[in-house]
């Protein structure tokens, strides 16, 4: 079945717990955070003291997604700020390899995100020591982008490799999905969703994630779209 992973960059953060909370309720069972440095993406986000606050009040699993220089450098404090998991970019720092074997160290789950320009095939290497990877559907750093039809393409590269190796791993797609284009994402093997307005701006949150999900089952991977 689909994960669904709401991005708070969509949330109202005079009310951030709540508004997680109401999500979780709703049926996803991630919620993804965009920690930005204004460095490797031009925005600025939040660091660990907001997520360390979030998850006082909170106990859904803390999806964390470094748009980060140099990630290394914060690992830990990620980790002791609550993440479940950390995504970082293979593009932000010398040795992926290295940063991964620092995440799992701490007994979080690991995940490496490509942007829409870089090779899948970067990532082969790698996939047996993570637990996901993350396919941005557009440039990182800026919400309300259209998705990039071409990166649904490397979804499908990533997961016919996994499978063909015996790889057991979650693909995310991150940017500009909705419920009309989600399909052309679960079809080509995606089945974590990061998305944000759509979920944290609806009337009724719970049809929406419900009906993401149904996608998912209606198209799952190698099915037909039109």
């Amino acid at each position: 079945m689909l994960i669904i992973s709401p991005s708070v960059l969509a949330a109202d953060f005079s009310k951030l717990g709540e508004d997680v909370n109401k999500v979780h309720k709703a049926g996803a069972e991630y919620i993804h955070l965009d920690v930005m440095d204004g460095i490797f993406v031009p925005n600025i986000s939040f660091g660990p003291p907001v997520i360390s606050s979030l998850r006082k009040v909170t106990d859904i699993f803390f999806d964390v997604h470094l748009m980060i220089t140099q990630p290394q450098r914060y690992i830990k404090d990620y980790v002791d700020a609550g993440a479940d998991l950390i995504t970082f970019h293979y593009e932000s720092c010398f040795s992926p390899a290295e940063v991964i074997k620092q995440i799992k160290s701490y007994g979080v789950k690991a995940a490496v995100s490509i942007k829409p320009a870089t090779s899948p095939e970067v990532l082969f290497p790698l996939l047996p020591e993570l637990d996901m990877v993350l396919v941005m559907t557009v440039e990182p750093g800026f919400g309300g982008q259209k998705m990039i039809p071409e990166t649904i393409e490397k979804v499908r590269v990533i997961r016919e490799y996994a499978n063909a190796h015996g790889i057991d791993i979650d693909i995310q797609v991150d940017g500009g999905i909705t419920p009309d284009n989600l399909k052309y994402a679960t079809a080509a093997g995606a089945n974590v969703i990061v998305a944000g307005s759509a979920i944290f701006k609806a009337e009724d949150p719970e049809k929406v994630v419900n009906d993401m999900i149904k996608v998912g089952e209606d198209y799952p991977f190698g099915a037909d779209v039109e």
